[in-house]
């Protein structure tokens, strides 16, 4: 059975989060996952750095097989979408360094990935995450960490080792025992 480890990236200028998960068919467990704090830097160009210093150390450590990146979704304040596109191409980079392979998501296509669906809030992800990933954090701690394990395990369903490949619920809980919750 191959093993894959996905890093998830949510791209921010002011707080990003990152996530890996072990994907190992379609069991998927936490490695971890965590923010890179921002704010505390007013230069634009002292923050693409910090990203980028950050993102190297966690490809280091974990030396993941993929890279997944939320895309960044288009707002009205153009400088903000600038700099939010910069701060990406700075994680990417990182990766392309390496040769890791990356593919991008809109924010919707991870939300319906992981809740079913495109609409659902950070909290709803977040705790349909700690469904499927085995874990417990406070309801809103880290919402841009579990944003960045969205889209890990978006990846991971994406390239065809879980829902994509069923007909029906019958046949999704057949094949996923392990993501059946029992209360």
């Amino acid at each position: 059975m191959e093993e894959r480890i996905i890093l998830g990236i949510d791209p921010g200028t002011t707080v990003m989060g990152y996530g890996l998960i072990l994907a190992k068919g379609s069991k998927l467990s936490l490695i971890q996952y965590g923010v890179i704090h921002l704010s505390k830097y007013s230069n634009h160009a002292l923050k693409l750095k910090k990203i980028h210093e950050r993102i190297t150390q966690i490809l280091e450590e974990y030396h993941p097989d993929e890279v997944a990146l939320e895309a960044p979704f288009f707002g009205k304040n153009v400088q903000s979408m600038l700099k939010l596109g910069r701060a990406q191409g700075v994680a990417m980079a990182a990766a392309l360094i390496r040769d890791i392979p990356i593919t991008e998501y809109a924010p919707k296509k991870v939300k319906s990935a992981v809740t079913g669906n495109g609409n659902a809030t950070k909290e709803q992800v977040a705790k349909m995450l700690m469904n499927i990933l085995n874990f417990r954090t406070a309801a809103n701690e880290l919402l841009d960490a579990t944003d960045a394990l969205g889209v890990a395990v978006c990846h991971v369903y994406q390239k065809g080792d879980n829902t994509s490949k069923t007909k029906s619920w019958g046949n999704f809980l057949a094949q996923n025992p392990d993501r059946i919750v029992k209360k």
